[in-house]
């Protein structure tokens, strides 16, 4: 038995999130039917972490066992992909150690958040439009905040199943690409829902809603309900996951 890493990205919208869930869609799912159909065997596939419904990801890991040969890849990647559909992208499949694991390996995971200031059809249905303007460099402070933080359970999804809301964030910033603000932040792990309840928190600070006092206050009770509201899912992407022996 020989285990395969996967990398993939897909848009989110048309999914219920990642992981496999009764009576929805998920990427997961899409994924493990293709890669069963084309290599003729069952094929579970264990993904690096999980994005909830309308999260997109540039870039996803994940990894599966196989007992046989994997084909000439460049046609197994033809196949893949065309099973998938549209909305899924099978960019790589390799062969790792046996004890390598997508999810557990992880030591970074970026995510991006895009603010479209000027209204325009091509960038709706993954941007969130807003027409009035934020202060960045307030929001830049206020994320600053966050590299000194550990706890996160004012970020965190009420009665989530996570052991712990501890992270560790190496890097929060916003900056303009064109028309666009883009969130940028780093850690070694999330919590369901923590980068969207941070950018909406920040959003509030951006707005003139939240001082920078109020936001570390947020922080300081660990309290959801303290924190701003979760933004839309569709302008938030997976951008990236780092592994050791993945240059």
């Amino acid at each position: 038995m020989s285990r395969y890493f996967i990398k993939l990205g897909y848009r989110g919208a048309p999914f219920h999130g990642w992981q496999i869930q009764p009576n929805a869609v998920s990427v997961q799912e899409e994924v493990e039917k293709a890669f069963s159909t084309v290599l003729r065997v069952p094929i579970s596939i264990v993904g690096a972490g999980r994005t909830d419904t309308g999260v997109n990801a540039r870039t996803m890991y994940a990894h599966f066992d196989y007992d046989g040969v994997i084909p000439d890849k460049g046609r197994l990647l033809v196949s893949l992909n065309r099973l998938v559909g549209r909305d899924i992208s099978i960019h790589d499949i390799f062969k790792v150690a046996d004890d390598a694991h997508a999810r557990f390996d992880a030591t970074e995971r970026t995510y991006k958040y895009f603010v479209a200031f000027e209204k325009t059809p091509f960038f709706y249905p993954l941007t969130w439009h807003c027409p009035n303007g934020l202060d960045l460099d307030l929001m830049n402070e206020a994320a600053g905040l966050l590299l000194t933080t550990e706890d996160f359970t004012s970020f965190a999804k009420l009665h989530s199943d996570a052991k712990t809301n501890i992270c560790k964030v190496s890097r929060a910033e916003w900056n303009m690409e064109g028309t666009m603000a883009v969130f940028t932040i780093s850690a070694d792990r999330f919590l369901r829902n923590m980068v969207r309840a941070i950018v909406g928190t920040l959003v509030d600070v951006g707005r003139g809603k939240m001082t920078l006092d109020q936001f570390q206050n947020v922080i300081d009770r660990k309290d959801r309900c303290s924190a701003g509201q979760s933004m839309p899912g569709e302008a938030l992407f997976l951008w990236d996951i780092s592994y050791d022996y993945i240059p």
